[in-house]
């Protein structure tokens, strides 16, 4: 493990700041990392962090080090852009990091320093996460931010969000039902969608629809499951089964548009048997 780790060290994160000042100098940096600004490399970074999180589904070590890599860029350019505009420095980001990691854990760190250490950390998950939410709270305050809901990313996926607005809402008692009451409004929900589909207009038939995705969300959160990570496996298995359907009819020469409708079946079944 030793050697391999020095093996990897021939360039260091001072190196990686140099190479992005190079590529943003005015004379002889990269045309297009000189036509960048805040705004232009989101999708990029958006973009690389789905990257890194379908390198950690595909479980590819190799692969995961190369999209940490881009996402730690990521960080890089907007560090240099902030920089070049007097904004704030790398350093800046990592001294604000760690002042907020130190004041966020106090159960590790009771006086607020790296050296300072717990004398017993066997307090339970369920007091450390009130104590994390007093916390933030008292950051919220501080910037100004009231409702609970205040720092709560608008940019974050749907079913994402959702899912830490609940357990904002949670977290404060806003939550009266068990799963058994969660599954029974899902299921109502899904009957009033059905019902309404013939005598609704569009928007009326949105909110059911939203509705009925919103306890979705919520059943997922009272099984102890991330919504968007179980969409995500789900929409892999469709994809995997589509797939294997394609190849079959295409060895018999056929497609999905020429293809009988039983024949089609019968290759998804056996690609469910088969188990993708």
């Amino acid at each position: 493990m030793e050697q391999r780790l020095q093996e990897s060290a021939g360039y260091t994160l001072d190196d990686l700041l140099l190479l992005m000042g190079r590529l943003r100098d005015p004379i002889d940096g990269c045309p297009w990392d000189r036509a960048q600004n805040f705004s232009s490399i989101v999708p990029h970074t958006i973009e690389e962090c789905y990257e890194l999180v379908d390198a950690i589904d595909t479980a590819d070590r190799r692969q995961i080090k190369e999209e940490l890599g881009d996402v730690l860029f990521q960080v890089v350019f907007y560090a240099q852009l902030a920089n070049e505009q007097h904004q704030f420095t790398f350093g800046d980001i990592v001294a604000s990091l760690v002042e907020k990691l130190l004041r966020r854990h106090p159960h590790v760190f009771p006086d607020g320093t790296l050296q300072s250490r717990a004398v017993q950390t066997s307090l339970a998950s369920q007091q450390i996460s009130s104590q994390w939410e007093k916390i933030k709270a008292g950051e919220r305050h501080e910037k100004r931010q009231y409702s609970l809901f205040d720092d709560v990313p608008l940019a974050l996926p749907a079913l994402t969000r959702s899912l830490k607005l609940q357990k904002r809402a949670a977290r404060m008692g806003f939550e009266s039902e068990d799963i058994d009451g969660v599954l029974k409004r899902l299921q109502s929900g899904v009957n009033e969608l059905i019902s309404a589909r013939e005598k609704s207009g569009i928007t009326d038939l949105e909110q059911k629809l939203g509705a009925v995705i919103f306890s979705t969300v919520k059943a997922a959160r009272f099984l102890k499951v991330d919504p968007e990570t179980v969409l995500r496996k789900t929409n892999k298995t469709f994809e995997n089964r589509f797939r294997y359907v394609e190849e079959q009819l295409l060895s018999l020469g056929k497609t999905l548009d020429n293809a009988d409708i039983e024949l089609v079946d019968r290759y998804w079944d056996e690609a469910k048997a088969k188990g993708l």
